[in-house]
């Protein structure tokens, strides 16, 4: 396993902070006033992306969906429930920020429509129409200035296939591609295995580790992109 380079608290001291904003954790999709369609992100590796990212002196924003998890020390944080809540909190954020790493399960899909009551069981089939939730990553790398954008995609086959799929139709700078189909690793356990993916065509691969030491990995690559950018703005 590789090893991550060390955070080093402060190291942004005598120049502007970076400011990053983070998505984590999974939405929900309401189709009555109790239940709904979510996924089993536990916002774990967004967290600890904040957590890591506070120590290096950079200012975070943390957008999260329902997670049980406590917000890090020194991150500004809003929770939020569904896609539509995400958007709509993400969209004024990323206008400040330099760097976006959008790690949050954001459902694909919704209801059309959402029951006013409690549905009955009625029925032995229930047939339920779905939309598309509004894509959040694309919207905002389409819509960004000079911010670098990092995806993830959490992938069960063809990990590298499908991530670079994305990097490429989202046109991302980076994305985080790791195959949550392997035990103890992915979704709602602490360690992740990753493979860091660059629109230039680096390949870094890290792990299996800790989700902190994973967040260290990185931040440490790709805080160099948000240095080379911001030189080129003050030239």
């Amino acid at each position: 396993m590789a090893s991550a380079p060390p955070v080093v608290p402060g190291k942004n001291a005598g120049r502007a902070a970076i400011r990053c904003l983070i998505t984590a954790g999974p939405t929900r999709e309401y189709l009555d006033p109790v239940r709904f369609l979510s996924n089993a992100s536990s916002g774990r590796m967004g967290f600890s992306l904040a957590e890591r990212a506070v120590a290096l002196g950079w200012e975070v924003d943390l957008v999260a969906g329902p997670v049980t998890l406590e917000c890090p020390r020194g991150v500004r944080i809003q929770r939020v429930v569904s896609a539509a809540d995400m958007l709509a909190a993400v969209e004024p954020l990323f206008q400040r920020c330099d760097i976006l790493f959008m790690v949050a399960a954001v459902a694909d899909y919704r209801p059309a429509e959402r029951a006013p009551e409690k549905l009955k069981k009625t029925r032995e089939r229930l047939t339920v129409s779905m939309v598309r939730t509004p894509d959040i990553l694309k919207r905002l790398a389409a819509a960004r200035r000079d911010q670098i954008v990092v995806g993830f995609a959490a992938e069960t086959q063809n990990l590298e296939d499908y991530a670079a799929e994305k990097l490429a139709a989202k046109g991302l700078d980076w994305i985080v591609a790791n195959d949550i189909s392997r035990p103890g690793l992915g979704m709602e356990v602490a360690n992740n295995e990753i493979v860091l993916m660059s629109s230039a065509g680096a390949r870094f691969p890290f792990g299996p580790a800790p989700k902190s030491e994973v967040a260290d990995f990185i931040l440490s690559q790709v805080r160099a992109s948000v240095d080379q950018r911001q030189a080129a703005l003050r030239r």
